[in-house]
């Protein structure tokens, strides 16, 4: 847990840093870094959903597709809505609270903190043998990604500490469960952080005002893809 602990504090201290900078940004400004962030996403989402490469892109093609279906009938990205209107409206008051960014900056910080074989593969070295170093590599980018992320949309950033906490800390703590299915180099953990590039070019295309995919409702992609992988493993 100890890489875990250090990324959730560095995603905390990037949110500080992000939204003091970002109050003192004039608006037009702030339209730029959030335009560049959405740029910058969108290449990491490329980047990611490209180790399509690596497996079959039938299995991401499916996952995302039966990911759609069932997310969309689980309605995830309305309880998701619902649980950042919560959160906003803890952290505003008055007025405030019409323009506040806290759902939009949690869910896109979230993703981008809890998707990739980096996320994976470093919880699981982390909870197996104690070697944190991927993971504090991790925490310094996503500590640079929080401030730019916070510069934009504000201080919301500061709940994904608690999606790191939640997703990264769980593989770590029950990493022998997932050793030999999500290992690095594995086709089970390609098409998982294919599904996840995938889901994050969804988010870009949020952010740079392009179309609302709705990603929320993809997320069960992210269990599908490499549950394909396993179960075409058995034929």
């Amino acid at each position: 847990m100890t890489g875990t602990l250090i990324n959730v504090a560095t995603v905390l201290l990037g949110t500080l840093v992000g939204s003091l900078l970002g109050s003192r940004l004039p608006q037009r400004l702030q339209e730029r870094v959030l335009a560049g962030l959405g740029l910058v996403t969108l290449v990491i989402g490329v980047e990611l959903a490209l180790t399509w490469r690596d497996t079959n892109t039938l299995f991401v093609l499916g996952g995302v597709l039966l990911g759609g279906i069932v997310g969309e009938g689980l309605r995830i990205e309305d309880r998701l809505e619902r649980l950042g209107d919560r959160l906003q409206a803890m952290t505003t008051r008055g007025d405030g609270a019409s323009t506040s960014t806290v759902s939009q900056a949690f869910f896109t910080a979230s993703l981008l903190f809890c998707v990739g074989p980096l996320t994976v593969v470093g919880a699981i070295q982390d909870g197996l043998t104690g070697d944190y170093e991927a993971l504090a590599t991790k925490a310094v980018l996503d500590g640079f990604a929080s401030i730019a992320i916070a510069a934009s949309l504000g201080p919301g950033v500061a709940f994904a500490a608690l999606s790191v906490l939640v997703v990264q800390g769980g593989i770590s703590l029950s990493a022998g469960l997932f050793e030999d299915i999500l290992h690095e180099g594995s086709e089970a953990l390609a098409a998982l952080s294919s599904a996840g590039g995938v889901l994050i070019i969804g988010i870009a295309l949020k952010l740079l005002s392009v179309t609302d995919v709705k990603v929320g409702n993809f997320l069960p992609a992210l269990v599908f893809a490499p549950a394909l992988v396993g179960v075409a493993s058995l034929f």
